[in-house]
């Protein structure tokens, strides 16, 4: 028996919910200072796969980092390299909101 998704019912290997719920996210990248003066790299409205997200922008900029309170927050200022690689794993450009 092939796996069923439990949302819509299909079978997985056919099933377009996870494509849906990317494509309906609205993702914010900011800069914040923070303490001595450094700067922090904050991506919020990323709901799934947001750790593993984080861990894999951590190794493509080279920084440190981590996820809480329902947010990426990297180490330094990657907005415009941030832009660049979230359109290539596959979020629509329109999705993300510099600020």
């Amino acid at each position: 028996m092939p796996e069923v998704c439990p949302k819509c019912g299909l079978p997985s290997d056919i099933c377009i919910c996870k494509t849906i719920e990317r494509e309906a996210q609205k993702i914010r990248i900011s800069v914040e200072k923070r303490r001595f003066g450094k700067l922090t790299t904050i991506i919020e409205g990323i709901t799934n796969n947001a750790k593993e997200l984080a861990s894999q922008l951590k190794q493509k900029l080279a920084c440190g980092g981590t996820f809480k309170n329902n947010r990426i927050e990297l180490q330094g200022n990657h907005k415009e390299k941030l832009r660049e690689i979230l359109v290539k794993l596959g979020y629509n450009e329109e999705q993300i909101e510099l600020s």
